[in-house]
């Protein structure tokens, strides 16, 4: 009586600890995600195509207002696009520094180890963007 009154607990304390990890974890992905991918269109977000097609269904765009459409969403995208780009560039240039200055504290026999690693950090971040643009 005692011994399965015993696993009973036991039992319940597991899947509280586990309930509240998997709480935790989804709370601390979700947190993590609105700051660092926040900034960016949402993985999802309709490509030129995509909205025109969907206004075009919703509104019942004539072909002519169609084009001019596609043409306001691409110059509104160069426009966001062209806004970005001094922000881009500093981060550019600020994680190179970092770069440098990681350099800069490692032994001969680390360095290229870490230019692997780097490279490898920079090849997932152009398929990240290919597969997700910012702007």
């Amino acid at each position: 009586m005692e011994n399965s009154k015993t696993r009973r607990e036991a039992a319940l304390l597991v899947f509280v600890v586990f309930l509240l990890g998997v709480l935790l974890g989804g709370l601390g992905n979700h947190l993590w995600g609105e700051r660092v991918w926040g900034r960016q269109n949402p993985p999802g977000a309709p490509t030129r195509d995509e909205l025109v097609n969907a206004l075009t269904h919703e509104l019942q765009l004539t072909p002519d207002q169609q084009q001019q459409l596609g043409a306001i969403v691409d110059d509104t995208r160069a426009k966001i696009h062209a806004a970005y780009a001094p922000a881009d560039a500093e981060r550019e240039e600020l994680r190179q520094q970092g770069r440098a200055r990681v350099r800069a504290i490692l032994t001969p026999e680390q360095l290229p180890k870490f230019e692997a690693f780097m490279h490898r950090v920079d090849e997932q971040r152009k398929r990240d963007e290919a597969e997700h643009p910012k702007h």
